[in-house]
């Protein structure tokens, strides 16, 4: 039992993260393991036990409020984070409610979309995604013994990396894939027309947690369509979404990513009956294609999917690149960054810095000649707006420029792909924690390797369900010396990081400098 002392902070900091982690992963694999052998029954028992697990209910919590990228996203009730005091207040309201769970109503924000619509984000409340967080604790293990092997968006262990891979292995020149032809197909309204009777029917869970489920899809409904659509912006809708959608990819030899899907056709393959049946599936989930976005092309001619351009080449190669919409929106980033007024060289380079590595790293398996991808037109941009603004030597604003433009190894077409229908839940922590570690490059993968695969400071193997962060051990974030760094999971490094700051303010001193994350 938490006791609810005065000093929340110290009480929060000190709980038993590593075998809260633990316990709940013994849950969820042996729900995983009960559903691939069809006994269902037990799985929802241990389903039920996960809702009434105080692991799940404080990673649930912490998840929601401190790792989460949209963490500090306010719902209705303007709260836009929580003291440590309120995360253990809103675990005992978990405690108390899980099990019949109210959910308040959505804030909704319009995100414009590139062809100049509108798609609403609907965002619930920080105790609403906490709730969504528990109950995703439960579903997704045993719904990932029922996913399908081609489907990767929004998956523990895979990537869109695999869905670029799996095209490869099928349009490369040894596979022909300068005959083949692809469907881009396309969804209309995905999220927004799901049929909730189609996911109430494929949701393996007990009635308590079906219960809360609905309630959270009744609660984002569109009026126009009260029994359609799940929210986008909650925590458990690309799960649903994945649910619903689950066996179109047997249809016909395809590669779906959420709501994305590609459909490879060989010389002498009918199309028009191949999209009848996908019509058809559609249909029986509300859903339907959209005519005007939905194409049939050939692979000389090149297609998008998940911001690359993938192509095969007259001479039978196959060649992926970045898209143009996808380098047009990172141009426009950058460009944002370099040309603002409002702070100097040195902020500007902070800025920068992820923002660049981020892309690189994405497209790290493309083909990435050429001066366009190579961003040499952006660095010079950047280098005379530093020069400029640092009022320095040239030597200083290039320093700057190689920490804003940092470098990616890059190797086209060397991704590995998952084995099969694989799970982080079926317990082969061996293949996942080796896995993990080769999704990073430089000192990063070096320390993995160098830890048997283990995080530094907890000790749990990395599983590829949080990113690894390097830990600097004597704080020194330009100290890149091996015996100097630490390979972490990305919240036991935020935590270990809080307890820093929390000494330094009792000793009075301040804290000023953290350590950096990310491969080198």
């Amino acid at each position: 039992m938490i006791r609810h002392s005065n000093n929340a902070s110290e009480s929060w900091k000190n709980l038993p993260w590593k075998k809260f982690r633990r316990n709940l992963f013994r849950l969820q694999r042996r729900v995983f393991k009960a559903v691939q052998v069809g006994d269902k029954h037990k799985a929802k028992s241990l389903q039920k036990l996960i809702l009434k697990s105080t692991a799940a209910r404080l990673l649930a919590v912490r998840r929601v409020t401190q790792l989460n990228a949209g963490k500090k996203s306010a719902g209705v009730d303007g709260k836009l984070a929580l003291t440590d005091q309120e995360r253990l207040v809103l675990s005992s309201e978990l405690k108390e409610k899980a099990a019949n769970w109210k959910h308040q109503g959505l804030r909704e924000i319009p995100i414009p979309k590139k062809n100049g619509k509108t798609r609403i984000l609907k965002v619930p409340t920080i105790a609403d995604r906490a709730w969504q967080c528990l109950v995703y604790f439960a579903l997704e293990p045993a719904h990932e013994a029922t996913f399908h092997a081609r489907s990767y968006g929004f998956r523990t262990g895979r990537s869109a990396h695999d869905a670029q891979k799996f095209l490869f292995n099928n349009l490369r020149s040894q596979s022909k894939g300068i005959d083949k032809r692809v469907i881009e197909l396309d969804i209309e309204k995905c999220f927004d027309r799901i049929n909730h009777s189609t996911i109430m029917d494929r949701l393996i869970a007990p009635q308590s947690i079906k219960l809360g489920i609905f309630r959270c899809l009744k609660a984002g409904v569109n009026p126009e369509f009260p029994k359609q659509g799940t929210p986008q912006g909650g925590v458990v809708s690309p799960l649903l979404a994945n649910i619903a959608l689950n066996g179109i990819e047997e249809i016909h030899q395809s590669v779906r990513y959420a709501d994305d899907m590609v459909i490879i056709l060989k010389p002498k393959d009918d199309a028009e009956a191949i999209l009848g049946k996908v019509s058809k599936f559609l249909t029986e989930r509300g859903l339907k294609v959209s005519e005007s976005k939905t194409r049939l092309t050939a692979t000389t001619d090149g297609f998008d999917f998940l911001g690359w351009h993938f192509r095969v080449q007259s001479n039978g190669k196959f060649r992926c690149v970045p898209s143009v919409d996808n380098y047009k929106a990172f141009r426009k980033k950058v460009k944002h960054i370099v040309n603002n007024s409002n702070y100097g060289a040195t902020v500007k380079t902070k800025k920068l810095a992820p923002v660049v590595r981020g892309w690189r790293n994405y497209h790290r398996f493309c083909k990435m000649d050429g001066r366009r991808n190579s961003l040499v037109d952006m660095q010079t941009r950047a280098f005379k707006v530093f020069n400029k603004e640092a009022k320095k030597d040239r030597y200083s604003s290039k320093k700057l420029l190689d920490i804003a433009f940092p470098s990616v190894p890059y190797s086209e077409n060397k991704w590995v792909n998952v084995k099969g229908e694989k799970s982080p839940y079926d317990g082969d922590l061996a293949y996942w924690s080796e896995r993990n570690s080769k999704l990073y490059d430089g000192e990063t993968s070096f320390a993995c390797k160098r830890q048997n695969h283990t995080c530094g400071f907890c000790g749990l193997k990395m599983l590829g369900d949080e990113r690894v962060h390097l830990h600097h051990v004597d704080g020194n974030h330009n100290n890149w010396k091996r015996i100097n760094l630490l390979a972490v999971h990305r919240s036991c490094h935020q935590l270990h990081h809080l307890e820093q700051k929390r000494k330094l303010r009792m000793s009075g001193a301040v804290c000023g400098k953290t350590c950096t994350h990310g491969s080198k």
